[in-house]
């Protein structure tokens, strides 16, 4: 294969992938278009099965009006014959054959148009269906595709969520880091400020109880006991009588 056919087919690839993914991508327009368009051929089928319903009517009522002119001229002949006019009895009756003939010729056709009449009902009837089983099934393929596309967009949503969670959960652990490493600063600042000041040595002379203004749970209790002893003693020596002396 020559260079040219091969980018002839390249080319010809090339535009039928195009033009199928263009064909994809509107696909459900094309459906709806379709639809439409099989609907216009319908109303097309039903006007003319109304003309030729029309046409074997009028053709029915010919056929009519044929037989009671046949009735109206058989009397007619049998009223010559009985006066003696039997040229005139024979024009007649060469009408009548006129007549039966035309019957004879119609009535076929008019058969052949019912044929045809319950053949266009029938193909109206299963198209009709057709279409509708269709329309029912592009109304499924359309709730389909708007649900796959709201998933798609709740799928995308969420990804951008979490993506966004993400990055809001790195930069709360910075600030965290930033926060412990600021506290640290100030917790070093203040011991060696308390070294300066002595501020650490005062501190541990009150946990030793040297200095005064530190007090423990123990010498609190040591504190009530030794008050509430002062206060039951004298009660105590009140309520004992005093010794009587021998006499």
């Amino acid at each position: 294969m020559s260079m040219l056919a091969k980018l002839s087919a390249l080319f010809r690839g090339t535009a039928r992938e195009a033009g199928q993914a263009v064909v994809d991508a509107n696909a459900l327009k094309i459906l709806d278009q379709e639809i439409r368009d099989a609907d216009t051929a319908q109303g097309k089928a039903r006007d003319d099965l109304a003309g030729l319903v029309a046409r074997r009517r009028m053709a029915e009522n010919e056929l009519k009006s044929f037989g009671d002119q046949i009735a109206k001229y058989e009397s007619s002949v049998r009223a010559a014959l009985s006066q003696g006019k039997e040229d005139l009895a024979r024009e007649v009756a060469g009408r009548i054959a006129e007549l039966e003939t035309e019957i004879g010729t119609r009535g076929p056709m008019i058969e052949g148009m019912k044929e045809a009449e319950a053949r266009l009902r029938t193909a109206i009837s299963t198209t009709d269906q057709k279409i509708e089983t269709l329309r029912r099934e592009i109304d499924i393929v359309k709730v389909n595709d708007s649900v796959q596309k709201a998933q798609t967009s709740v799928a995308l949503q969420s990804q951008g969520a979490h993506s966004r969670i993400g990055s809001a959960a790195d930069s709360l652990q910075r600030i965290k880091q930033r926060q412990a490493v600021q506290e640290e600063r100030l917790r070093v600042g203040q011991e060696l400020e308390d070294k300066r000041s002595g501020a650490d040595l005062d501190a541990k002379l009150r946990d030793a109880g040297i200095l005064p203004g530190h007090a423990s749970a123990d010498d609190v209790l040591a504190r009530l006991t030794a008050q509430e002893i002062k206060v039951v003693t004298p009660l105590i020596e009140t309520s004992v009588p005093a010794s009587k002396d021998p006499a």
